[in-house]
């Protein structure tokens, strides 16, 4: 299993390191630069807020659709049947919930014009995930791997000729951003479910209203985690926008560093992706999970303490060069969110481990609780210290729900603590914190983050984080 996650691993990061930064850099920060700070903040406040209420559209049914079939192929054709009628009745259920609440929340016609599409990105983005979760829980990794990065493609070709192909006789829309979003779902969305029917035959024909229900009942507990976890992620652009007088401006400051910060996620999120079905099956075949968690726990650490090192040092020079404006007040968001990316890695290898156990009413209590912490300091610190107060009630946020989970799936699953790679991950921090500061001393600050991220890459293989010739021994097994 080991050698299963390992290459395909590999896919996955090369074919989403070729894509999402493209992505990322070019396409999201010229459509912020383009457009301005505040209406990327009138835009973003508004994704969130659909986002928030996604969990309206899954009822946790991707995560145990994928748990399911990764423990029993079979069930494949009676899933389909049930689920795809379940998930046309939650997205109308869906589009009236959202649409209600932004009548609650007081939004005017023009954020409704575009809540409008939004909500339908987010069904054709629901539908993609549910038929990914089919082609992974098939053990089809190479398959999802192209998949992942189908959507981003389409959106970095139709969003890059919108803002560089001189093919509009008028400036940029934040529209335009959503409409290409729009094509680029719909797209995948049917490359995806052509694939999962060449694997299990017709399935329009076969859906299954009582199966619907039986799952529904199976699947609420993911529903809640996701939704829960969509709150304390996503509400705080929501909060700065609705609890502010220049709420669009700020939100749009805090996007800044959000979306660098939710890119850098991306990367522990493949691991959980391709972690939850291996999890799901070894834990059914009482196989020792320990030894995956091993492979995954050094890699997901050295990667979130090297984000943390770089982001620290050289936060401001990272903004100043992306965004054209806001910089110094920016900067110290970002160097706020970038450590809780660090945390955000331990919760995609022991959530997912929890998930995979089906721990999820400690998952669910444990959410819960972190929610009632994000939007509780998040109503002192943002009327005191705006987008800086998001930041901060994020950063204690995701800490704890980290630790959390950490020592839930330690008592629970009764795996070992692996206190030897935590001392290596400990010595591995303090010697790259160290040359993070004599780094500044070199002029310039491009030689000295670039030297920096070398000792991070070094000093992981001279502690044993990384071992090489482990590596290869996995190709050749």
């Amino acid at each position: 299993m080991k050698k299963h996650f390992v290459t395909n691993l590999t896919l996955l990061i090369f074919l989403n390191l070729l894509i999402k930064p493209i992505w990322f850099f070019g396409i999201e920060v010229g459509v912020q630069n383009q457009v301005g700070e505040e209406i990327y903040g009138f835009y973003f406040s508004l994704f969130n807020f659909a986002f928030i209420l996604n969990m309206l559209l899954d009822v946790g049914i991707n995560n145990f659709n994928n748990r399911a079939i990764s423990r029993d192929h079979t069930k494949l054709k009676g899933h389909l049947a049930a689920i795809i009628p379940l998930k046309l009745f939650l997205s109308l259920i869906y589009a009236g919930v959202v649409l209600v609440s932004g009548k609650i929340l007081g939004y005017n016609h023009e954020q409704f014009q575009l809540l409008w599409i939004l909500v339908l990105n987010q069904f054709l983005a629901s539908f993609i995930l549910y038929f990914r979760t089919n082609i992974s829980g098939l053990q089809l990794y190479r398959t999802d791997s192209l998949l992942s990065v189908l959507d981003r493609s389409l959106m970095i070709l139709f969003t890059g000729l919108l803002l560089w192909g001189n093919i509009m006789q008028r400036p940029f829309q934040i529209e335009w951003f959503v409409y290409a979003q729009t094509a680029s779902y719909t797209l995948t969305l049917i490359t995806s479910a052509s694939i999962v029917r060449f694997k299990s035959g017709s399935f329009f024909h076969l859906f299954s209203i009582s199966g619907s229900l039986k799952i529904l009942r199976a699947s609420y507990p993911f529903a809640l985690l996701i939704f829960l976890m969509a709150l304390f992620n996503r509400v705080d652009s929501v909060m700065l926008e609705r609890l502010l007088e220049n709420g669009r401006e700020q939100a749009g400051i805090y996007a800044q560093s959000f979306r660098i910060f939710e890119a850098a996620t991306q990367f522990s999120l493949l691991f959980a992706m391709l972690l939850l079905p291996m999890f799901s099956r070894m834990i059914h075949l009482k196989q020792d999970v320990n030894e995956l968690v091993r492979t995954a726990l050094p890699l997901l650490m050295v990667t979130g303490l090297s984000v943390v090192c770089i982001a620290y040092y050289y936060k401001f020079e990272i903004i100043d060069l992306l965004y054209k404006a806001h910089a110094p007040y920016s900067s110290n968001i970002f160097g706020i969110l970038m450590i809780g990316f660090l945390f955000v890695s331990i919760s995609y290898l022991y959530g997912t481990l929890l998930t995979a156990n089906h721990n999820l009413r400690q998952l669910n209590i444990a959410a819960a609780i972190t929610v009632i912490i994000n939007i509780g300091l998040n109503l002192v610190l943002i009327p005191r210290h705006q987008a800086l107060g998001a930041a901060i009630s994020s950063l204690a946020s995701q800490g704890f729900y980290a630790i959390t989970q950490m020592f839930l799936t330690i008592r629970l699953l009764r795996i070992p603590a692996n206190k030897d790679i935590y001392i290596k991950l400990a010595a591995f921090l303090a010697i790259n914190l160290l040359v993070g500061y004599l780094s500044l001393l070199i002029p310039g600050w491009i030689p000295g983050l670039l030297l920096l991220a070398v000792f991070c890459l070094g000093s992981a293989f001279l502690l044993g984080l990384f071992r090489p010739s482990a590596f290869m021994g996995l190709f050749r097994d």
